[in-house]
């Protein structure tokens, strides 16, 4: 707020607020509430010519009390004194000096403090070729369409009705007419709003996005099967609410615990910081990445394998309602709808607070740093390049995903076969149903059979083709992978040897980058050595 200029507050407009001010026919200025009283503070006579001031306040100007004038002032109430100064202000970038700059101008000087502690700066939404919307553009969408749906005929209609320039009516209608086809769907309220939460980064210029408002209402409903998946599996069941009752938490279940807590971290410090769009992609992540579609997935073997101990199946149960409950709760500012009416659901078999009705009530969830086992998430990390692995190598190669088929590892790392040796042993039960194995073994011989290879980490998964593949289609697929190795390799090597890179880049960028090098290099050895021993056959 420094070189502060003067700014007029009367603008020639026929509404608004007439300028307090009055002249006599000399041009000196009287100011005051009325004319009556200025006339008495002035001791002016009835017949002394005043005339008011013809033009208004500017808008700008009345705006500039808000922050103080809606508190009561110049009273001094406990509002004034509460709520000034305020938190934080929401606005945008375009009326930085018109608005925010005046509001501190006015409250510091009316009431000697500054009306908020920081200015949250939203970006400007525009339509998806990157220009701003408006009326006279034919470019507006209003946010009750996207929610309720609009048929194509009362689109057009809301389009070109009431337009500055009615002779681009045409253009704008044909325009409507090609890109909204069928009109719009019903996108719902959660879906809306969580899209605005994902565009809401640092740029000044948001391009708005049909699209990821349809890819959110079908996240809603991924959440809305997950449930009913989860009370399929937990209704009328006992789900551990009760202290000191004997359960065992699989690691599956730690991890996605450890998992929710690290969430939960990264999402208050990303509100702290004021990312709305990277708390929403944390959240957005764990939910349907690591809940839906694999702790969901890693839930199965055991609720439905007969070895499994009922404290084990306790354990999921109570991990598979208490997570979801937590994670509506973390959801709830961004989606308030749907995480009401799940969270209602889930509240009779969860852990949730007795005495909360709504959603809204309880507690919102908090980070348990003693919940996060860094090696059990590291083990499920190292499952999951495992399940993965082999499925590409299915999709690829076209193998059913129910045929059974046999695995070989290996490695020629002795501290990683030790310590995969011991997942292995731990977590084979996970494996063998996950990826419909038929059995896990390791390399014992120096020549391995012809396989398709995929890895975990440093361990190399090798799936033996001998009757499964066209070993010519195999060999094509391998060169196609150590050509994208290729250019990999040759952009990092470039990276790496660019002096402008290496001498301003920060030291943690240079070793991510040579690692990722060295990670491609051995890749590649790997996979032309598997496509010399395929092409040998």
């Amino acid at each position: 707020m420094e070189d502060i200029q003067d700014w007029c507050i009367s603008r020639q407009l026929w509404w608004g607020h007439r300028v307090p001010a009055w002249y006599d026919d000399e041009g000196k200025v009287y100011v005051g509430k009325n004319e009556a009283e200025v006339r008495k503070q002035h001791n002016l006579s009835d017949d002394f010519n005043l005339t008011q001031d013809s033009d208004v306040l500017d808008t700008w100007f009345s705006s500039a009390l808000w922050s103080f004038a809606t508190m009561g002032w110049p009273e001094e109430t406990a509002e004034l004194e509460k709520y000034v100064p305020s938190s934080v202000l929401v606005t945008g970038f375009d009326i930085i000096f018109f608005w925010v700059a005046r509001m501190i101008m006015m409250t510091k000087r009316f009431t000697n403090k500054v009306p908020f502690k920081e200015i949250y700066i939203t970006g400007l939404i525009k339509d998806e070729n990157g220009d701003k919307m408006s009326k006279s553009k034919g470019n507006v969408l209003d946010p009750i369409d996207l929610i309720d749906g609009i048929d194509l005929e009362s689109l057009v209609s809301k389009r070109i009705t009431g337009m500055m320039n009615p002779k681009d009516a045409k253009k704008i209608e044909k325009r409507t007419r090609k890109e909204f086809s069928e009109g719009i769907n019903a996108y719902g309220t959660d879906a809306l709003r969580m899209t605005f939460c994902a565009l809401a980064s640092t740029s000044r210029d948001i391009n708005f996005d049909l699209g990821r408002v349809e890819g959110y209402r079908n996240y809603c409903n991924k959440l809305w099967n997950a449930t009913r998946y989860v009370l399929m599996n937990v209704e009328d069941k006992d789900c551990g609410r009760e202290e000191g009752c004997e359960l065992k938490l699989s690691v599956a279940d730690k991890w996605i615990i450890g998992r929710l807590n690290q969430s939960i971290e990264s999402f208050e410090n990303h509100i702290t910081n004021y990312r709305f769009d990277l708390a929403t992609q944390a959240l957005f992540q764990f939910s349907k990445n690591d809940y839906c579609d694999w702790y969901l997935e890693l839930s199965k073997p055991i609720l439905m394998s007969d070895s499994s101990s009922q404290a084990e199946k306790l354990g999921t149960r109570h991990t598979l309602v208490n997570v979801l409950e937590s994670m509506m709760r973390l959801l709830h500012p961004m989606m308030p709808f749907i995480t009401e009416e799940i969270w209602q659901k889930l509240k009779p078999y969860s852990n949730a607070t007795a005495a909360s009705d709504s959603i809204m009530l309880a507690p919102f969830p908090k980070y348990d740093a003693n919940s996060v086992d860094q090696e059990i998430i590291d083990d499920l990390d190292w499952i999951k390049d495992f399940i993965n692995g082999i499925r590409n190598i299915r999709g690829e190669l076209n193998i059913s995903p129910s045929k059974p088929i046999n695995v070989l590892l290996k490695t020629d790392n002795t501290e990683t076969k030790e310590r995969d040796s011991k997942r292995l042993n731990n977590y084979k039960n996970f494996l063998s149903s996950l990826a419909k194995l038929e059995s896990i073994n390791w390399v014992n011989e120096d020549k391995t059979p012809p396989s398709s290879t995929a890895l975990a980490g440093e361990l190399e998964i090798l799936v033996p083709v001998a009757g499964l593949i066209d070993i010519g289609a195999e060999v094509a697929r391998l060169n196609k992978e150590i050509d994208k190795l290729k250019i990999e390799i040759k952009r990092t090597q470039g990276k790496l040897s660019n002096p402008n890179f290496v001498d301003k880049a920060p030291e943690a960028v240079i070793a991510k980058e040579k690692e990722k090098l060295a990670a491609a290099l051995l890749s590649i050895a790997k996979l032309e050595s598997q496509t010399e021993e395929l092409e040998s056959l």
